[in-house]
């Protein structure tokens, strides 16, 4: 049964915090590269020309439809072609290209304008390699979250951006993709509680992420997200947002405040594979691994078919071509706008009905999505349900009302809602 909670009879009726204020426009545009031309890569695209006046300057991206379709929305349009530096397929061929840029700027050629910074939108096991790359180039850097999908490559991560003088602080900018704390409800959220103090000193906090249930087979069953070897524990790939905005409302001290973090003085977890394993596959599905050749697909509400083709959903009979139907096929709009809708729906299934077996290597099997596969036959491994315990104990320090002392947070990370 999926959480009561998710449910919203009328989102007409959702009153919304309003955004907040644009920040200043800029006498001095920074130029930005976009590296991952994927869902987060577009997003950043998207919000530099619509909340603020820096420019969109190139991209790098694999994949020639993405990466084209990305330069036709936010660089050259749609009728102008890349110039010299405004696309790559990869960003090392990015990195060569803005050394020799910048050696011929200092012989006095003429050069295309170089950029200030970069948003690292690639797969979160690539984010280390593209870090460090970047670093000879001085620019700043935002990365997406989260940082890495491990303790030691974090800390690499850390050491590359020391400035060489340690008694000098940092001379560019990096910052991770935490976007929760910049969330119009959130900023009120943090004021209220630590600035006007509405309720006193937090004792309790209960935080639930509903992931949803078809969010999770997509992303994390199906999807990039699937096996730890490949990406990361879910807890990290999905909630390590989570777990950033809890201890920002109740370890970081108010703006203007002295106080040094307010830290947990334990933290704790548990979780499981509980649901999406062979164990639960339903009698009926008999032996079949993909949706499209199963005879349990009409009735289970797992079906690819019916997530990204159907109605119900955000399938393609929705009128949807964006994620996650655009995640099985990168060029959906293309199919539609030169083919029709029968088109599009025979390019979606085409991916579904993609499989492997027994003779199939595994690293033919890790290496892409199965957006097709049976839920319960798939290679996942990453946990559907984790719960995580936070304790704080009272700071030496602490005074009435200063939110220091004894506390604690229990998390839930849970698949199997309706809301996501």
């Amino acid at each position: 049964m999926m959480a009561p909670h998710s449910e919203v009879e009328n989102e007409e009726n959702i009153v919304r915090l309003p955004a907040p204020e644009k920040p200043r426009m800029s006498e001095s545009p920074p130029r930005l590269i976009i590296i991952g031309a994927g869902s987060r890569g577009n997003a950043y695209a998207r919000a530099l020309g619509e909340a603020t006046n820096g420019i969109c300057a190139a991209v790098v991206e694999p994949i020639a439809y993405k990466r084209q379709a990305l330069g036709r929305a936010y660089i050259w349009g749609d009728d102008g072609q890349p110039a010299d530096g405004q696309e790559f397929e990869d960003w090392q061929d990015f990195v060569a290209w803005e050394e020799a840029r910048r050696a011929k700027q200092a012989a006095g050629k003429e050069v295309p304008e170089g950029v200030d910074g970069a948003f690292i939108c690639v797969q979160d096991e690539l984010h280390k390699s593209v870090i460090l790359g970047l670093e000879k180039l001085n620019i700043h850097i935002m990365c997406e979250k989260p940082l890495a999908t491990n303790l030691s490559d974090c800390i690499d991560i850390y050491k590359s951006l020391l400035p060489l003088d340690s008694s000098k602080a940092p001379g560019r900018l990096f910052s991770v993709g935490h976007v929760l704390r910049y969330s119009p409800h959130n900023m009120l959220l943090r004021k209220l509680l630590l600035e006007d103090k509405v309720i006193g000193d937090i004792l309790s906090v209960n935080h639930t992420e509903p992931v949803g249930w078809w969010h999770f087979a997509h992303s994390y069953v199906r999807g990039n997200w699937r096996k730890e070897s490949t990406s990361a524990p879910s807890l990290l790939t999905k909630s390590c947002h989570d777990i950033d905005v809890l201890l920002w409302l109740l370890s970081s001290p108010p703006p203007n405040s002295s106080l040094p973090r307010h830290l947990p003085s334990n933290v704790s977890s548990l979780g499981a594979r509980q649901f999406f394993s062979k164990h639960r596959k339903p009698a009926a599905a008999k032996s079949a691994t993909n949706c499209l050749s199963c005879p349990h697909e009409p009735d289970c509400m797992f079906s690819a078919k019916k997530i990204y083709v159907g109605n119900d959903l955000r399938g393609l009979g929705s009128g949807n071509t964006g994620w996650p139907v655009k995640i099985v096929v990168p060029d959906i709009e293309d199919y539609l706008a030169t083919s029709g809708r029968t088109a599009g729906e025979e390019a979606i299934l085409k991916e579904l009905a993609a499989d492997y077996d027994a003779n199939t290597p595994a690293d033919e099997i890790s290496k892409k999505n199965w957006f097709g596969r049976c839920v319960w036959e798939s290679d996942n491994d990453v946990c559907d349900d984790q719960v995580v315990t936070m304790t704080w104990d009272n700071d030496d320090n602490a005074s009435a009302g200063d939110g220091r002392g004894p506390k604690i947070a229990q998390f839930h990370m849970v698949s199997f809602t309706a809301k996501i």
